[in-house]
């Protein structure tokens, strides 16, 4: 099993872009590990809520739709300024894409504007072409229907 690691500081409202497309699709990953730490633990009130998706996104927000087709994963993170970082919440589906993802985050605590650190493990499968077609297919409707 080949695992492929992300980490990355994402400020509040900020969107990041993890690219993962290839020219021929045939490489799928499964999200196996997403977790949360904050940047300045312990400084101020802060409820990260980092989530990943399938599709672009023009805006980050605080709200959860596990309805969301395009979503791929959250992570939740409260922080109290006098206490240490609690234990952060994670919810992420085994559905397995071969395009790029995007993570986005909102700080929804008592001090809006703080930045996150996030790590996220992939494992990378290999995809026959009957695979490949589908993942690509669902990506393409994802894109359509967004767009609607």
């Amino acid at each position: 099993m080949v695992v492929k690691s992300f980490r990355g500081k994402i400020a509040d409202n900020g969107i990041d872009t993890i690219t993962l497309h290839t020219n021929t699709g045939s490489t799928g990953y499964r999200i196996i590990k997403f977790q949360l730490f904050a940047a300045a633990p312990g400084t101020s009130d802060v409820e990260h809520i980092v989530k990943i998706y399938k599709i672009p996104q023009t805006t980050a927000d605080g709200l959860v739709d596990f309805s969301d087709n395009t979503l791929l994963g959250v992570a939740f993170l409260p922080g109290k300024a006098t206490e240490f970082q609690q234990d952060d919440i994670v919810i992420f589906d085994n559905e397995i894409f071969n395009q790029d993802i995007y993570v986005t985050h909102a700080d929804v605590g008592g001090a809006p504007g703080s930045d996150v650190n996030y790590y996220i493990e992939l494992e990378q499968v290999k995809l026959d072409l009957n695979e490949n077609t589908v993942a690509t297919l669902k990506d393409i409707r994802n894109i359509e229907a967004s767009i609607v």
